[in-house]
């Protein structure tokens, strides 16, 4: 980590890495939103000893990020940011009052995601021509996947061989923070993948470690080639604006939702953070959700 970040968000960052066990990825949008608030207040008000930033250094820069154009959902995370940063001080008793308390969110406006029509997706399925070689078996699996279980494309790009259980057709998926969930999945998808699992053994001399994805020359797939991947072949069949890895992922939830499903079977199974990894049982055994996925997805 930047040896130049100062100590007291350094720490906040360990914590979250260590204790948390956030990803990567996130532990960097924390950190950019710290060290771009600090260095505003050292060039506004000559200001960086937490306990003396006050409520209106915080609503000045909020003002300024809002003056240079960053939407609601933008601001809204950048105060998110802080109120965690500063509720793990005052746990650590570096402060005792949060200059956030006082801080309003800025309302945002509510858009529906957009999402494949379902004829869209039986098209894409059943007549687009995917390339007879690697790449494009491994591409169908893909898009494959991707829909019928609506994981996240870091999700997709992680699986192990041995998170797919075949005898009981389903996928054991690591979410955000180490979180595990169990995915059920249909037949179809299952004799998909064991196919691939086969042909990856014969096509590659040693495929890297057990990653279940892999590219032409048998290294682990990226999130380019993947967005890439995916983008060219919605681009086939729709003309919605987003054409993402993500995009699929809404689409998962809304197919489900149109036919029926609970909304607390599908929070289980999009992982949403909302439910944790522990309660994933809760309201659903993995046989109910199994039994809602088969009646209500339509490639199950």
């Amino acid at each position: 980590m930047d040896t130049q970040i100062p100590i007291h968000i350094r720490s906040f960052l360990d914590y979250l890495k260590f204790q948390k066990r956030y990803s990567q990825h996130t532990i960097i949008s924390y950190q950019t939103d710290l060290v771009h608030f600090f260095a505003f207040l050292q060039t506004s008000f000559e200001e960086t000893d937490i306990k003396q930033i006050k409520s209106t250094y915080v609503r000045t820069w909020l003002a300024q990020l809002k003056s240079e154009g960053n939407n609601a959902k933008t601001i809204n995370r950048k105060i998110s940011s802080l109120k965690t940063f500063f509720k793990y001080q005052l746990r650590q008793g570096e402060i005792s009052v949060s200059p956030m308390t006082t801080i309003v969110t800025p309302k945002q406006n509510k858009r529906l995601p957009m999402f494949v029509d379902k004829r869209d997706t039986e098209t894409l399925f059943e007549k687009v021509e995917f390339a007879d070689d690697w790449d494009g078996k491994t591409t169908y699996l893909v898009l494959e996947i991707l829909y019928n279980t609506g994981i996240r494309q870091a999700e997709l790009i992680g699986l192990k061989e041995h998170q797919i259980d075949l005898s009981k057709s389903s996928i054991k998926v690591l979410g955000k923070g180490n979180k595990e969930r169990i995915i059920p999945v249909s037949g179809e998808l299952v004799e998909h993948i064991k196919k691939y699992m086969e042909e990856k053994r014969t096509t590659f001399e040693a495929p890297e470690r057990d990653c279940l994805l892999v590219n032409k020359k048998g290294n682990k797939l990226y999130p380019k080639w993947v967005y890439n991947a995916v983008k060219q072949h919605l681009s086939m069949v729709t003309t919605i604006e987003k054409k993402s890895p993500h995009i699929l992922r809404h689409t998962f939830a809304t197919h489900l939702s149109n036919n029926g499903a609970e909304l607390n079977a599908i929070k289980e199974l999009l992982g949403h953070s909302s439910l944790a990894a522990t309660q994933i049982y809760t309201h659903n055994t993995i046989e109910k959700l199994k039994d809602i996925y088969k009646k209500a997805h339509p490639k199950a």
